[in-house]
């Protein structure tokens, strides 16, 4: 039968715990108390499987490769401009697998997707979405890890807004990324010694498919990027001495093929911990770092203006010299407070000086039982969209629960693991392919009281572009744009064989753009799932989506699916 979706989230434009390599600190290794609890090995089981134990109590070594084929009917109704009525039929194959043992973990959750439109107005059309996230021990201290994603975002911040990517919606487009490399961790003496390394690589499809309000003009779209990026650090917790310190380094870069960007980034620091009580201490850090981010012109007509190809994307000038959109080369320092009074609640917060301005980051971690966890992060970052991205996907758990949009297939973008809420939706916000500075705040309560599965989400997002003011695309440098969001999500399983799910969202978007109307975005639905025989279920589902802007046209969209799935 469908699989039960217990603590997850159908998020739009959230990420619980964002990662960046060059931007976050480097978070304090003070562990005064037993961290024991919510590990790999006492992550929570999948749903559909009993959890085997071994002798000492913890989960055995557990995999489980569910493969399916579905069939779907869709119906989509246009409620505010001219209410036309479309159906379409979809027909999927699948897979879900999930790994546990004491080598390796690994979550993927894959799906490739036929939609047949019959010539009504809705295209046929090839979509595939996922997740994955696994991790492989080859030795006791040295690991290869690796991460992807397929999904759908939006072109450009301006343009429509859907909320349910059912049909053919508007300035969506699809985008695919993936990472790999391995990492080492060992203990020499007092010594923490860690080292890593990542390389990545994004794309994303051409699209053009983009309708902006009147006066508006198109900003250039990222095509694809190799991202890379290698850190080390060594370290000591606190009790040989009285304090806990901490040397680190890291280099990233990312090669984008749209007007060949540069992101180029280095840094080197030191931290300290020092202790106040056994479960407070004060924190901070000093170091150097030098990031540059440079392009390539745009080809120019002969009014000078840049030449956009066929694919709507600037074409590049391989001639141009590289124009620098953004350098900082110099000291950066934090300071700030770390508080664990149990293994089960963490709390940090920083404030120090870095990309030439005020910074200010910090986490909360609050999981008072299993069944329960509170995720808080106020995050800083200077990055590209394949780097972003490819951060982003190595935050994941290697163990998670991920969702999907009952009416579109589409992953939520969102995963949960044992310890809280791990999203994607801020790095696919739209793709651009000018680098950015992205300050936030997300927060995100889940858990389980009573049979009932339930979830909130909400934060702040804001995307200041980067680019050459001598360059093809200088009009968003400096561009800044908000996003504000709000989720909430109840499951529970009926009885054995029935499940429902049921998602209610918002978010307001303001783009930024002089005479470019701010979005917003608010929808519902609801959904249930029923075992018919073993391996085959039906599915049923509604919903109802709408977005809004000032002065150019918006959408009231009633939606509803009957759907059947094989399970092998």
């Amino acid at each position: 039968m469908h699989k039960p979706l217990l603590k997850s989230l159908l998020l739009a434009g959230v990420m619980l715990t964002p990662a960046h390599a060059m931007a976050q600190q480097i978070n304090s290794d003070w562990s005064p108390m037993d961290d024991s609890y919510g590990t790999a090995e006492t992550a929570a089981p999948t749903a559909d499987a009993p959890v085997e134990k071994s002798r000492g109590g913890r989960e055995g070594p557990r995999v489980e490769v569910t493969p399916y084929i579905e069939a779907q009917q869709v119906i989509v109704a246009d409620l505010k401009n001219g209410g036309d009525v479309l159906t379409y039929s979809t027909v999927a194959a699948g897979i879900d697998a999930s790994i546990a043992t004491r080598q390796a973990e690994a979550q993927v959750s894959l799906r490739y997707e036929r939609l047949i439109g019959y010539d009504n107005g809705v295209e046929d059309q090839d979509t595939v979405t996922g997740l994955a996230r696994g991790s492989l021990a080859l030795t006791r201290n040295f690991s290869v890890e690796a991460g992807g994603v397929a999904a759908r975002t939006r072109v450009d911040g301006r343009g429509a807004a859907p909320t349910n990517l059912v049909g053919n919606p508007d300035n969506v487009t699809q985008v695919y990324s993936v990472y790999a490399g391995p990492t080492f961790a060992s203990q020499v003496g007092n010594l923490s010694v860690n080292a890593a390394y990542r390389a990545g690589y994004t794309k994303v499809e051409d699209q053009n498919n983009v309708v902006l309000p009147a006066g508006q003009q198109r900003f250039d779209q990222f095509d694809d990027s190799i991202s890379q990026v290698a850190t080390a650090s060594v370290g000591m917790q606190p009790g040989v001495l009285p304090i806990g310190w901490a040397v680190s380094g890291s280099w990233q870069r990312e090669d984008a093929g749209q007007l060949d960007n540069r992101f180029d980034g280095k840094y080197a620091r030191a931290d300290v911990t020092v202790p106040i009580s056994p479960t407070f201490a004060v924190v901070g850090g000093v170091g150097y770092e030098n990031i540059k981010i440079s392009e390539r012109d745009a080809v120019r007509d002969a009014a000078g203006n840049p030449v956009v190809g066929s694919d709507g994307r600037l074409v590049t000038n391989t001639a141009s010299p590289r124009l620098v959109a953004y350098q900082t080369d110099g000291l950066i320092w934090d300071v700030g407070v770390s508080w664990r009074p149990s293994p089960r609640t963490s709390f940090e917060a920083r404030y120090g000086r870095r990309y030439g301005s005020d910074t200010y980051t910090g986490s909360l971690s609050y999981q008072p039982g299993r069944e329960w966890a509170v995720n808080v992060s106020v995050y800083d970052a200077v990055s590209g969209f394949g780097s972003s991205l490819n951060d982003s996907l190595s935050s994941l758990p290697t163990q998670f629960r991920s969702s999907r949009n009952p009416l579109s297939g589409d992953i939520s973008g969102c995963a949960f693991g044992q310890t809280g809420g791990f999203c994607l939706d801020n790095a696919l916000q739209n793709a651009s392919s000018a680098a950015f500075r992205q300050r936030g705040v997300s927060g995100a309560f889940s858990g389980t009281n009573g049979g009932w599965d339930s979830g909130v989400a909400v934060g702040y997002n804001q995307r200041k572009f980067i680019a050459s003011q001598l360059g093809g695309q200088a009009q968003i440098d400096g561009l800044k744009n908000d996003n504000y969001y709000a989720v909430a999500y109840l499951g529970t399983n009926i009885d054995r064989r029935t499940r429902f799910e049921s998602n209610v969202y918002a978010s307001y978007f303001d783009p930024g753009t002089a005479g470019a109307p701010d979005t917003l975005s608010t929808g519902a639905n609801a959904a249930l799932y029923r075992q018919i025989i073993r391996g085959l279920s039906a599915s049923a589902a509604v919903g109802l989506d709408s977005y809004k802007q000032e002065d150019f046209d918006g959408e009231l969209t009633a939606s509803a699916l009957l759907g059947l799935r094989y399970s092998f």
